[in-house]
């Protein structure tokens, strides 16, 4: 039987939570930044540096606005300490929407673009486990 996961104590390992910190942190702070310069840029401008953007319009405001979600959940209930386990399925959303990207990217032939997403999902995994079993954060009480 699993034992339930234990709020963050003085007791917790510090380079974990330093580290899951700085995964979250990371994490908002490219998503955040990656979804607001796709809803304030110009599609063309967008498309300069990723070529899709041009042909999918729609689904770059459609991914500009899950990278926004998904950055702001994974730090947001942490930090707030208002219903942190959402940190967990932010961060399992952040995989779907990066594995997804990669699937995207491989259909079109732009495997090379795909490193990112690996590294973002990586981390994404890493604060999803690290926030539901490693040390997670008790609610505000």
């Amino acid at each position: 039987m699993n034992a339930p996961p234990r709020p963050v104590t003085e007791g917790s390992p510090k380079a974990l939570s330093l580290g899951l910190w700085s995964a979250q942190g990371l994490l908002a702070a490219f998503l955040v930044g990656g979804g607001l310069w796709k809803l304030a840029a110009p599609v063309d401008q967008v498309a300069e540096a990723f070529a899709w953007a041009g042909e999918l319009p729609g689904l770059l405001r459609l991914s500009a606005v899950f990278d926004l979600l998904g950055g702001l959940g994974v730090l947001l209930p942490s930090v707030t300490r208002v219903r942190p386990r959402l940190t967990v399925l932010a961060a399992l959303g952040v995989v779907a929407l990066m594995g997804s990207a990669i699937v995207f990217h491989l259909a079109r032939g732009e495997g090379a673009d795909t490193g990112v997403n690996g590294v973002l999902a990586a981390l994404a995994l890493f604060v999803a486990w690290g926030r539901h079993r490693g040390a997670p954060i008790a609610p505000r009480g």
